[in-house]
């Protein structure tokens, strides 16, 4: 251990451990300047445990500058690329405030040997959050490049300007580029002293569109994900799986496995599982080891669930109140009360969880799809007992993450047999794997009672919540007599859910959402209001105001009392700091119960929109993927038995499902950006149950809407 202690000695240039190897750092990127900064303390963010683990070890700092000798501009970040864009996009606020040109700017992501501590990449806050502490850096590397360039020109900085990457000093025509004053240099920088940001208004690249500078790569199929990665050596890995989160082995017997020409059988405890250098045969040998198992099962299937949530051993806690419930009774004219039903819901990525690990002169290497390479990285430390410094993840691009790889597991799977063997170990989960450790987004319960007054102002409204959490519970409406009630998990007293569970784009906002938009909705038709005029009439938040006038505009929408057979259907919300209203149109097969979206329309005010191009792509995404949740996902189970484990029973949505879409980002230059990858999926479930209710006059309760459900809803008229 003393060559590698030696070896990973973290020196201090500015008398402060930024918790980085700055040697290594700058050997291994030659020379240029290096920007250190810490514009915010990501280690708050952070449960309570681990902020004491991490300030125990470093002090983070959030993220590295880089200006290359050639003029090039990287910065290093803990944040990942999945396919939401922010590779383009935080190279664009990058370059606006350092003055060089976009192509210059280069993003480097999700290692923990150069890029310094995230928590994660989830709930769209990179470009709301990581942004303004990256423009941060760029702030404090422009000013030490002008404070360079002034020594060299010999004029004061306040005289000089950057253009393109140029500083220049305009009144005796001189300049001198980023890429002079890097050249040679391997100089650390660190300011105490925080120069501003530059002005919104100033920039140029930022609110204009931008194609995705990863698309290349994409469409032709250059791009690397981890199970595209080779290392001379590598073995392939099957892990033996119970077939049930309730159940603990008893016995196995692997000479099966044994009996296959070039297959090992590693096995540490009861975890066992065969390597080979070809892929065919360990998914040959896997199936050869026979194990028996006891089983404990929680009583509960997908058919029980919900009434198992309501009478569970909950913790109970008031989210929010005002008011009083009972003085907002006596003054309603007309009072509603609904439940909502939620199912389990699968993330189903395209990409399943891998891993690539190699144990290299006492340093763990991990290439992983993982939303949280930092992570990772601290839970091989625990699990494998290495030190940090000895541990490096990597995160090449994601085929999808949607919160599923927040969770890491395939990660120190692959790490735990990596050191076992002493080989490469390139271990990619199945579809069916996929299924059974998914963290899947959790079944919920919804219950509203609210009321009205003679006209058709909401007088108060109970919101209880079971396992949905409270994101996107928020009222929303002007309602003078409130409360909202949430129960969740108590672990100690009663076990609720037979397997994991987790965050799913814009977590439980979508159920939220559902359940109070469909009660709106409820209550605009049994006033005799038209649902645009009932919300506007309740609402005095002007960003829902406009969103909801914008997206009338863009629809073309005609005011009406509902039912009236159109199939049209509003719902709005707000999610990750962004504003979202939506109108769906839709056809009913009364016959079938088969729901066609005929069009979507949706508007979104978040702030300044850094690339217009991007946004616009994740709004597609959001409500195409959100016709998977209305219609079709729902994961079966008995017990802890996930029923669900590919594709033949788990439907995902088909491209010959997608509506017309059309969206409306509001200009909103002179606000700070807010998150763009979530806030459309939101609202799209209510808004096509609501346009199926204008359609037939039925009410659906329950997600997916599917055509049975349908049926049954209509039967009920």
């Amino acid at each position: 251990m003393k060559k590698n202690e030696e070896k990973t000695t973290r020196p201090s240039v500015t008398d402060k451990d930024s918790g980085m190897k700055r040697r290594s750092f700058v050997k291994l990127l030659g020379g240029g300047i290096f920007i250190f900064f810490q514009p915010w303390n990501v280690i708050d963010m952070l449960p309570v445990p681990q902020q004491q683990q991490r300030r125990t070890l470093t002090k983070d700092y959030n993220a590295f500058l880089h200006i290359a000798e050639d003029g090039t501009v990287t910065c290093y970040t803990g944040k990942i690329e999945m396919g939401q864009g922010i590779i383009t996009g935080l190279a664009m606020m990058m370059a606006d405030e350092l003055n060089v040109p976009f192509e210059k700017v280069k993003m480097v992501m999700g290692d923990t040997e150069l890029c310094p501590y995230d928590a994660g990449t989830w709930g769209s806050q990179s470009t709301q959050t990581f942004g303004p502490a990256m423009r941060a850096a760029a702030a404090e590397a422009k000013s030490v490049l002008l404070d360079m360039a002034s020594a060299q020109l010999g004029v004061p900085a306040s005289q000089l300007e950057v253009k393109n990457g140029t500083v220049i000093d305009s009144s005796n025509d001189r300049s001198v580029s980023y890429a002079q004053l890097a050249k040679g240099k391997k100089l650390e920088k660190y300011l105490e002293v925080k120069p501003a940001v530059e002005d919104y208004s100033k920039f140029t690249i930022v609110g204009t569109s931008h194609k995705r500078v990863d698309a290349i790569e994409k469409v032709t199929g250059k791009a690397k994900y981890t199970g595209d990665l080779k290392i001379p050596g590598m073995v392939f890995a099957r892990i033996l799986r119970p077939p049930s989160h309730g159940a603990r082995m008893t016995s196995v017997d692997v000479s099966g496995a044994e009996k296959i020409e070039g297959v090992k059988v590693v096995r540490d405890g009861d975890f066992i599982a065969v390597i080979c250098g070809n892929k065919d045969r360990v998914d040959e040998a896997i199936v050869k080891i026979k194990a028996e198992y006891d089983f404990k099962e929680l009583p509960v299937n997908d058919k029980t669930v919900f009434d198992w949530m309501v009478n569970a051993q909950s913790r109970v806690s008031v989210a929010r109140e005002g008011g009083d419930l009972d003085t907002g009774k006596k003054l309603s004219d007309k009072i509603f009360e609904s439940e909502f039903h939620d199912p389990y819901v699968a993330h189903a990525a395209i990409e399943t969880h891998t891993a690539l690990a190699h144990l290299v002169d006492g340093t763990m290497n991990v290439w992983a799809s993982t939303q949280s390479p930092f992570g990772l990285q601290d839970a091989i430390v625990n699990e494998i007992k290495m030190t940090r410094e000895t541990v490096r993840v990597r995160t090449p691009f994601l085929g999808g993450g949607f919160g599923g790889k927040a969770a890491y597991q395939q990660g120190v799977e692959a790490a735990s047999l990596a050191k076992l063997t002493g080989k490469p170990v390139m271990l990619v989960w199945t579809r069916e794997e996929e299924f059974f450790y998914d963290t899947f987004h959790t079944a919920n319960v919804i219950k509203v009672k609210s009321g009205i007054d003679k006209s058709g102002l909401i007088t108060f409204w109970d919101y209880h919540v079971w396992f949905a959490g409270t994101r996107g519970s928020d009222i929303i409406y002007d309602v003078p007599n409130f409360k909202t009630t949430s129960y969740s998990e108590n672990r100690s007293a009663f076990q609720v859910h037979p397997f994991g569970t987790g965050p799913w784009r814009a977590p439980n906002n979508n159920s939220n959402t559902f359940a109070r938009e469909t009660q709106i909705d409820i209550m605009a038709s049994a006033a005799g209001i038209d649902p645009l005029e009932f919300r506007l009439k309740n609402l005095k938040d002007e960003k829902m105001i406009a969103c909801l006038k914008s997206v009338a505009d863009k629809f073309g929408y005609i005011p009406a009392k509902t039912p009236g057979k159109r199939g049209i259907g509003i719902a709005c919300g707000h999610d990750a700091g962004t504003w979202v209203a939506q109108i769906a149109e839709v056809k009913v097969d009364t016959a079938t119960g088969k729901v066609q979206v005929v069009r979507v329309a949706c508007s979104q005010d978040m702030g300044l929109c850094v690339n217009p191009e991007g946004a616009l792509i994740q709004m597609e995404g959001c409500i195409s993927m959100a016709l998977g949740y209305t219609f079709s996902e729902e994961v079966h189970f008995e017990g802890g038995n996930i029923l669900d484990r590919g594709f033949d029973t788990y439907q995902i949505p088909k491209i010959s499902w997608l509506p017309q879409i059309d969206c409306v980002i509001l200009d909103r230059k002179d606000k700070p950006p807010k998150g763009g990858g979530e806030p459309a999926i939101i609202a799209v479930g209510a808004a096509v149950a609501n346009a199926i209710h204008d359609a037939t006059g039925a009410r659906l309760y329950r997600t997916p809407m599917t055509p049975e459900r349908v049926l049954e809803a209509i039967r009920k008229v």
